[in-house]
């Protein structure tokens, strides 16, 4: 079965948004955990605006699942990930003034990057994941950069999904396929929910992982928190 790691940024945007500890992102991440997730994603980025280096120390010492930092390997990135050493990193493009993710690496353009630090991730036992765009010819180039695994960028299947969801999975399928082809594992993420969720992991069933942040966490303003896990879960079985 696809695991579910969940994104807890938010939890520390609302904190954030306050000062003090409340919500205490770590409860959360132990909840979450307890209520059937098989992983924490979590995505600081240089301004603190969410999760914040600290947050992902501590996570560290908590976490029991598998604990899976995204986010743009500058410099004080890659020393924290190399300090914590979690399961998995996931290297994303993304610009330090990004509001959210929004497209996936170039995998030939900035190959010699990308193998360089792929060998200083592996070197210390990190699952490398690489987050790339639905395009076969970007996959391979994960795979020629030593990767481990590819996630897919979902928002495109996302944003068509309801317009035409045959034609909005078509790239992804052919993505995922090409994955599999190489020997990479996939994970997938970015605005999967309730209603596009189970429709992509039966078309693409090996997929390994989904990192789900956003909408399960605003699903769980309305539903609570292990209901709305229970949900997520569920829609991957």
């Amino acid at each position: 079965m696809t695991k579910l790691s969940v994104n807890i940024n938010k939890v520390a945007v609302i904190r954030n948004s306050r000062g003090g500890n409340l919500p205490d992102v770590l409860l959360a991440a132990r909840r979450i955990e307890g209520f059937g997730a098989e992983g924490i994603t979590v995505h600081p980025r240089p301004d603190g605006r969410h999760i914040r280096y600290d947050d992902v120390r501590n996570l560290k010492e908590l976490v029991t699942t598998e604990l899976n930092i995204e986010g743009n390997p500058i410099d004080s990135f890659s020393e924290l990930v190399l300090e914590v050493v979690p399961t998995q990193v996931t290297l994303v493009p993304d610009a330090a003034d990004a509001i959210t993710s929004n497209a996936g690496w170039d995998t030939i353009a900035h190959r010699d990057f990308l193998v360089a630090k792929i060998r200083q991730f592996k070197e210390k036992g990190i699952r490398v994941s690489v987050f790339v765009d639905p395009v076969p010819e970007m996959v391979r180039g994960a795979k020629e950069c030593g990767a481990d695994r590819v996630e897919l960028y979902t928002e495109a299947y996302a944003r068509d999904y309801h317009a035409d969801r045959e034609k909005a999975i078509e790239p992804y399928v052919a993505a995922a396929e090409e994955a599999r082809r190489c020997g990479l594992g996939l994970n997938a993420g970015h605005d999967l929910n309730l209603d596009n969720l189970k429709y992509f992991v039966e078309r693409i069933p090996w997929t390994d992982e989904v990192s789900i942040g956003h909408a399960l966490i605003s699903d769980a303003l309305y539903l609570g928190l292990e209901e709305t896990v229970g949900r997520y879960l569920a829609q991957l079985k």
